[in-house]
């Protein structure tokens, strides 16, 4: 069986004889590696390659491409290593394997995690070579191809994977054609019932089209013709079967409404007949307002360029009409690989490149702020569907950002700096909530303040990967700096309790104790006593150790720990109990949450009673005595059931200065209901206050601070 064949007659058709040669020598050498090897459909393993190979070829790739295609399995799969295809092939072939071989050296804990770390790998190779991703995809759309062989789990693991990341992948680097045999190939596969079901129904719908299809061809070709434009191409343009599901499914909408747009495509020879069409289309039907978008001055963020407009058409049916150039259909169909099909000079192709790198570059900035592969790979995710809103600048500059972004996203899109210290936005001039979305033609100017930082509840909303990533990377950098602040604090607290100093150490016994603690620093000893994953008193009791070796008699007996001063400006690594809602006033005490920090109660809450037999989990506290900011109190009040009662509470709760952050009511009888009620307070005098002013009220029968107190045993 002449495997090889095919591949050779593609590759004749463009490639010298010696490139040809190095090519089949390694087809022989990936031959004899797989040799002992065979597809779950029977098949010799080498047709897989050499498949993937002539996908390649069919796009006009170089050599180095198509050999890293055919020995791209060879170094996961067979005994070969990288530095045999170095040594048979050069680097640059090796470098393009590697790039695709997934990690099988390292063990992962499961699934998604090993998949993460290999797109992170196949990440990092793309954005030194763009060619990875090339033969990556060609692989899959031929393992997709074959997908009948395997067993129906993994025939659906790998359907998702290629539906939730690779299609988009192929789709953000402007391959439509790779995109949509992937999405459909998916779909098939991993919602059967649905596509065939699906499958049907389209075949049965477009043999009822056909009349009107044909009415409506034969008026755009008679009015293109008498406007004397007689290089123009218009042909019908089918949806394919997952975007016509993938719109009834996330729009709502129904077969039919989907499948009663008529859409054709007119390609032209330059730019400016484009818009001549678009004339024409406008003078033969009425164009549907705010459906027109004109991607050639403003191309997609994968390159596409195109006139989008919608018609209705004879008998009110509404016509979707693209229109593009020669050289916009090639790259629309093509994206980057149109740089090798058409071995071109055009400005077109070589801007897909440089696109697609910067979209890398973009993509390399997320991993850097990126905690873990997992966190990684869902930020990339998010940035992968490219359905853009365009924004301007107050400098008049256009910023490309995904449908739904925010203020937020904008501002990280212009810098990092800009985004971490923005406070509000104006979108056309007027102040708007950070939170709003962005519209198309909107003017964003964005407001800053020195000192000011990222919110967490802002990625609650962003959209964009990077922001999202810069967001996590700035508050994980914040929540490291307040952890390392109040490990330092608990640390010294913890020294003096067995008489000692940290600053009064030798530096050789602080590295020793660093070195047992296995972290990298002191600072970083700080950073896991703050966030809870290391107690300050046994850190404290290996000094003690360490300074009993040196100095050879035992330290004095442990003092009991002095209380810790609460701020309120420890950020992240302090939080305030939910069950007994601490103020400034209250007796606390502090217990150490692993990966939390300190959870601060009161200090007759029952939880802080179960801390008390260990002392390495437990810190007792005071407030500063000037401590500001507003804490959150739970109250329970009984009222007089009638007409007006909770405006009565709501307004003694406002007089007090006090804002309801959480209210429940509940009726206790005919009479009367009972409220819980979350509000916010200075302290405990400001407390007092409010609770003066809703005893002063008729309908408030009765109010009383809810404070769990420690459980009592019979």
């Amino acid at each position: 069986m002449d495997v090889f064949g095919a591949l050779r007659d593609e590759i004749n058709q463009y490639l010298s004889h010696e490139q040809v040669a190095v090519i089949e020598r390694s087809y022989l050498f990936a031959k004899k590696a797989h040799e002992t090897q065979f597809r779950y459909t029977g098949e010799p393993y080498i047709t897989h390659p050499v498949a993937v190979a002539i996908i390649l070829a069919q796009m006009r790739m170089d050599p180095q491409s198509i050999m890293a295609a055919i020995l791209h399995d060879v170094v996961e799969d067979t005994p070969v290593e990288h530095n045999d295809i170095v040594n048979e092939f050069g680097k640059e072939v090796a470098d393009l394997v590697d790039g695709v071989t997934k990690l099988t050296q390292i063990h992962f804990e499961n699934y998604a995690q090993a998949q993460a770390e290999n797109f992170r790998k196949m990440v990092m190779a793309m954005a030194s070579d763009i060619r990875v991703i090339l033969v990556k995809l060609a692989d899959r759309l031929h393992n997709m191809r074959t997908l009948h062989g395997l067993p129906p789990e993994k025939r659906r693991r790998i359907s998702q994977e290629t539906l939730e990341i690779f299609a988009p992948i192929a789709n953000r680097l402007g391959m439509h054609t790779f995109r949509v045999e992937l999405e459909d190939l998916g779909f098939a596969s991993f919602y059967p019932m649905r596509y065939k079901i699906l499958r049907s129904a389209v075949a049965k719908a477009r043999g009822n089209r056909q009349e009107i299809m044909q009415m409506i061809n034969d008026q755009i070709r008679d009015a293109i013709k008498k406007n004397n434009i007689s290089s123009a191409t218009l042909t019908s343009r089918n949806k394919h079967l997952y975007s016509i599901y993938n719109k009834m499914h996330e729009k709502h909408l129904s077969f039919s409404e989907i499948m009663d747009v008529y859409g054709f495509r007119v390609i032209v020879e330059k730019v400016d007949t484009c818009y001549r069409i678009l004339g024409i289309l406008h003078n033969l039907y009425k164009p549907i307002a705010q459906r027109f978008k004109d991607y050639i001055a403003i191309p997609k963020a994968n390159g596409y360029q195109s006139l989008h407009t919608t018609l209705f058409g004879p008998y009110g049916v509404p016509i979707e009409v693209q229109i593009r150039t020669e050289e916009m259909h090639k790259m629309a169909e093509n994206g980057i690989a149109a740089h090798w099909l058409y071995k071109s000079e055009k400005k077109v192709f070589h801007e897909a490149q440089s696109r697609a790198r910067e979209w890398l570059k973009g993509i390399l900035e997320m991993d850097k702020s990126s905690r873990n592969s997992l966190e990684f790979i869902e930020d990339v995710k998010i940035d992968l569907f490219p359905d853009e809103v365009y924004v301007f600048t107050p400098r008049g500059e256009i910023i490309e950002l995904p449908a739904g972004a925010t203020s937020i996203d904008f501002a990280y899109a212009i810098h990092s700096d800009i985004g971490n210290s923005c406070v509000a936005a104006r979108l056309d001039k007027r102040l708007s909530p950070l939170s709003t979305p962005l519209v198309s033609g909107q003017q964003v100017e964005v407001i800053t303040a020195p000192g000011a930082r990222p919110n967490s509840a802002w990625l609650n909303f962003v959209v964009t990967g990077k922001a999202r990533s810069k967001i996590k990377h700035y508050l994980k950098k914040q929540q490291r700096e307040e952890s390392a602040e109040l490990g330092s604090r608990l640390l010294e607290k913890a020294l003096h309790a067995y008489g000692l100093q940290l600053d009064h150490l030798p530096d050789e016994m602080i590295e020793a104790v660093v070195s047992i603690s296995q972290v990298d620093s002191l600072h970083h000893l700080y950073e896991e006593i703050g966030i809870g994953n290391r107690p300050a008193l046994l850190v404290a009791k290996q000094f003690a150790k360490a300074l009993d070796e040196v100095t050879k008699h035992e330290t004095t007996e442990i003092e009991a720990p002095q209380p810790l001063i609460i701020k309120g400006t420890e950020g992240f690594v302090l939080n305030f109990a939910n069950c007994c809602s601490p103020i400034p006033g209250d007796q606390i005490a502090g217990l150490i949450k692993i990966g939390q920090g300190i959870e601060v109660h009161m200090i007759h809450c029952a939880q802080v009673e179960k801390y008390h037999r260990h002392p390495e989990k437990y810190v007792p506290l005071l407030w500063e005595e000037d401590i500001e900011g507003d804490f959150s109190v739970n109250l329970k009040v009984h009222l007089v059931n009638r007409r007006g009662s909770l405006a009565t509470l709501a307004l003694a709760i406002s007089e007090g200065e006090s804002n309801i952050e959480h209210i429940k009511a509940q009726e206790s009888d005919r009479h009367h209901f009972n409220v819980d009620v979350t509000i916010s307070v200075k302290n405990r005098r400001h407390l007092a206050r409010v609770l003066r002013k809703m005893r002063k009220r008729k309908d408030i029968i009765r109010v009383v601070r809810h404070k769990p107190l420690v459980e009592t045993h019979a």
